[in-house]
Order: C-alpha cells, then sequence, then structure tokens
C-alpha cells in the first residue's frame, strides 16, 4: 500500500528564500575567505590581506584629533551630555536641520562650491545602500530597469534589485576607449531593452567611477542629459567618492551642468543625486546617506520612506558639528587628497616594478589592475582560475572584473587605502613573488615545448624564498622601516 504525501506548504517568503541578495558572487567569496583568514602583521602574517574593502582609512586620524579636541560634539561625553535627552528622544524623518544645512554646505565644498544644495532636498537613509533602493523605489516599478554603465559596482544588483524587482541594463563599455561612456553605446542598451520589452525608467551613473577610479568629462555629462531629456528617463548620479579626486582632471557633478550650462535643455526632474560620507569622509559604520533630488515628489516620498533607515540623531548631531567646522573640513580634503595620491602612487609603482598595468585614474580608493597577460586562458574561465588563485595561495583579496559586470575578462578592482603602509608592502611583495615564479615557469615550458599546458600555481616554498630574498623586487619603504 502506498503512502500518499501531502505537498508541504512554503513557509518562507519568495525573497527569504530566493538568491536575490547575491552574496554568492566571487566579490563577496573574497570577503569570506579574508573572513576566515585574515592577515595580521605579527599574530597571523600569512593570512589574506583585504583589498577587497573600498575604505579610506588613510585620514581617520584627522577625525579622531577633531572629536578630541571637540568633545562636546558628542552627547557621550562630560561636555555634551547636557543633550543627551534632547538628541535621544524622538526626531522625524526630516533630520535635525543642522545636520541637513551641515551636509549641503559639505557637498558644495567638495564640489570645489561652485555649486550650492537646497538644505530642504537633503534626504537621509541608511548609506549609500539605503538611499539607492529608495531612490529606485520611487523611480520605478517591479520589472522596469536601469541602464548601468560596465564596469560597475557589484552591489547593486543587491541595492537596486533585490527588495524592488527592479532591473538592471548593462551598457557595454570597453577598454579600447578606457571605458568611457558613449552616446552610441547608450542608444545600443536601450534599444536593446525596448526590444525585449523592458521599460526603461532611468540611467544610473556612478562618478567618480567604482571600480575605475575615473572621473566623467563635462562632455560627457552634457551627453547624458541631452539622453535622458530625450528618452524622459530618470539620471541618477551616485557621487559617493566626490572628495576622493587627488589629481587632474578636477571632478565634476551632474549639478554643475544643470546649474550653468544654460545652453543644454534639462527637466530638472529627472535629476537625483546619491551621496554619503562613507567614502568621502571615511565614515562607512555611521551610516550616513543621502538623497539629493531636484524633484519634489520624490523628495516628499523617499523622505517618508526614509522612516525604514533613518541615521541616528546622535550621529546627525556629532557629524553637523564636525563638517560646520570649515578650518577642519578644509585641511582634511586637502590633507586626504594628498595622502591618496601618495599611496596611488606607491601601489601603481610598485605594481609597474613587474610589468603590471592600471588604467589611468584620478579619484576613487582603488585601481583597476589589468592582468589578462597572467591568464591561463583569455576568457572569464581563465579569469576566475587566476582569481582563486590570488586568493587561496597568494592571499590577496581583490575583486575581479567579472563581479563588476566587466564585459572584457583580465581586469582587477584593488583597493589601497584601507590598510597601512606595511600591509601595502607585503601585498606587493606577494604580487612580486607570484609574477616572478609565473614568468620562471612560463620560460622553463617554452624551453620545454613537449609540455602543452601551463598550470597557474602559486608554491608557497617559492613564494617564502622570493619574499626573503635580499634581491626582492620591491625595495622596503622607509615608511615602514619608521613604523618597525
Amino acid at each position: 500500500m502506498g503512502f500518499m504525501t501531502m505537498e508541504q506548504p512554503q513557509l518562507l517568503s519568495k525573497i527569504a528564500m530566493g538568491n536575490g541578495h547575491g552574496e554568492d558572487s566571487p566579490y563577496f567569496d573574497g570577503w569570506k575567505a579574508y573572513d576566515e583568514n585574515p592577515y595580521h602583521p605579527t599574530m597571523n602574517p600569512n593570512g589574506v590581506i583585504q583589498m577587497g574593502l573600498a575604505e579610506n582609512q588613510l585620514t581617520s586620524d584627522l577625525v579622531q584629533d577633531w572629536i578630541m579636541s571637540n568633545p562636546h560634539a558628542s552627547i557621550c561625553t562630560i561636555e555634551g551630555v547636557h543633550d543627551f535627552k534632547a538628541m535621544a528622544n524622538f526626531q522625524d524623518y526630516h533630520g535635525l536641520s543642522e545636520f541637513r544645512n551641515a551636509v549641503a554646505k559639505f557637498m558644495s565644498r567638495t564640489r570645489g562650491n561652485r555649486v550650492s544644495f537646497d538644505p530642504d532636498r537633503i534626504v537621509m537613509s541608511g548609506g549609500a545602500t539605503g538611499a539607492h533602493e529608495v531612490t529606485a523605489f520611487c523611480l520605478a516599478d517591479p520589472g522596469d530597469a536601469f541602464l548601468v554603465p560596465t564596469p560597475y559596482y557589484a552591489g547593486f544588483d543587491r541595492d537596486l534589485r533585490w527588495r524592488t524587482g527592479v532591473q538592471l541594463v548593462p551598457v557595454i563599455c570597453e577598454s579600447s576607449n578606457n571605458f568611457k561612456l558613449t552616446r552610441q553605446s547608450l542608444e545600443e542598451a536601450y534599444e536593446k531593452a525596448k526590444e525585449d520589452n523592458i521599460r526603461v525608467k532611468g540611467l544610473l551613473i556612478t562618478n567618480p567611477s567604482n571600480p575605475l577610479g575615473t572621473t566623467m568629462d563635462r562632455t560627457t555629462l552634457r551627453t547624458l542629459l541631452s539622453f535622458i531629456n530625450e528618452k524622459r528617463i530618470h539620471l541618477v548620479c551616485d557621487e559617493i567618492y566626490a572628495a576622493t579626486i587627488f589629481t587632474q582632471p578636477s571632478f565634476i557633478s551632474i549639478a554643475e551642468i544643470i546649474e550653468h550650462d544654460k545652453d543644454i535643455e534639462c527637466d530638472r526632474d529627472l535629476v537625483h543625486i546619491v551621496y554619503s560620507l562613507s567614502k568621502d569622509m571615511g565614515f562607512p559604520g555611521f551610516r550616513v546617506g543621502i538623497i539629493y533630488s531636484y524633484n519634489d515628489e520624490v523628495v516628499n516620498c523617499a523622505r517618508k520612506m526614509s522612516s525604514f533607515g533613518l541615521v541616528s540623531t546622535q550621529t546627525q548631531y556629532l557629524i553637523a558639528s564636525m563638517v560646520s567646522d570649515d578650518d577642519f573640513v578644509g585641511r582634511f580634503l586637502a590633507e586626504s587628497a594628498k595622502r591618496l595620491e601618495q599611496r596611488h602612487r606607491m601601489f601603481t609603482m610598485g605594481l609597474s616594478r613587474v610589468g603590471i598595468k592600471c588604467l589611468q585614474s584620478n579619484g576613487g580608493l582603488f585601481v583597476w589592475m589589468d592582468l589578462h597577460h597572467l591568464m591561463k586562458t583569455p576568457n572569464f574561465e581563465g579569469e576566475m582560475e587566476l582569481w582563486k588563485v590570488i586568493i587561496h595561495e597568494v592571499k590577496i583579496n581583490v575583486s575581479p572584473g567579472s563581479s563588476f559586470h566587466c564585459s572584457e575578462p583580465g581586469w582587477f578592482r584593488v583597493c589601497y587605502a584601507n590598510m597601512d603602509d606595511k600591509a601595502v608592502q607585503v601585498s606587493l611583495q606577494r604580487i612580486h613573488a607570484f609574477v616572478l615564479q609565473n614568468k620562471e615557469v612560463m620560460v622553463s615550458e617554452k624551453k620545454r615545448c613537449w609540455h602543452s599546458n601551463l598550470r597557474l600555481s602559486f608554491k608557497s616554498r617559492r613564494f617564502e624564498d622570493i619574499m626573503m630574498s635580499p634581491h626582492s623586487p620591491i625595495p622596503q619603504s622607509p615608511l615602514v622601516k619608521a613604523s618597525t
């Protein structure tokens, strides 16, 4: 006698059961490898070095000094505790007026005071992650899409799609013109979406770019405005790296174009800016995200939705005081640019010594590194094989270009501002040892031509030999010597 089985009811939602977060991508897998075996100069010197995290820790001492000198700015000190009750009580979703005023002023300052921002259009959210999702909720319905130039930040697949049901349509940019966005590529992506019966509601750009570290010029920004006005779609500009520019050309905000370029037709209701203090100030843990929209309805809706991701009043209070300090902000921005430029030069020069090139960049907290010449096969399978060697044998967490939807294999994003000089030197030593060993293997294989297969490998013993050699390819930085 057979047994009848009843179908079990689905106890959880589709979101809970699904993989919309995208946590199984190489981008997040690299983080897991680091979490399981984190590098520490003395406790775990052979651990994985975290170079997949776009954080700016180069200026944390400046912030710490300011806080020590301004204890009244915190409600958790003897000097500031008298404001504790007022700050701990309920605050509505508009945010503290002094916070919105300070952020608007800071946004203007980081853009060279060439444009002004209205504090009444400042909407806060829980980091840029929350700001992007709220913006997507305001502009698009489930099934609608945003055009996004490639390569683009891996987290956008989570931030914009997971809970909103919005789609992302890639706009293919290529290395042949340094991944510059063109009108032709926009038109092609837009037309393909139409052919696939996908309704395009907007275009999302990151400027400065993550992962490229480049900025868009005025001509490109004008082209984007013409395109979105013609198509009657929105333009969302992620400008969270605005103050990470360390060399020319300078950053041009979309706000400058619509405010100063009067010869170009522009419906301001279509333009929205996402901002954050995570990258420019090095405050990712504070979760300060900003939506700045020129559209009144978007501002009103986003402000109501911000109830789901408010910035704590304690954080608002502290930041309002800090970024209202004009002298501090001026010193901070200048010193941040100086230190980023120094770190960028140190890292890229170290890479160039073993023939590794990077896309020329002027901002961000990372470089777009070209390793196609180290791949076993010139395809995305070869990229993943190389990435696994870098993660598990070289023990550096870098992010493969495929996780950023890059159309060409062999590119990797490497973050260099989230560590001290000594860790950078160790990472460069590991990279040098890996490249040199593979050169030796390749020469050996060419001599022994009966071997048809060259397997990417990185033997730890050989790695240690090269690292400890007095002829190590990277000289010790005087900064490292000074710190030991």
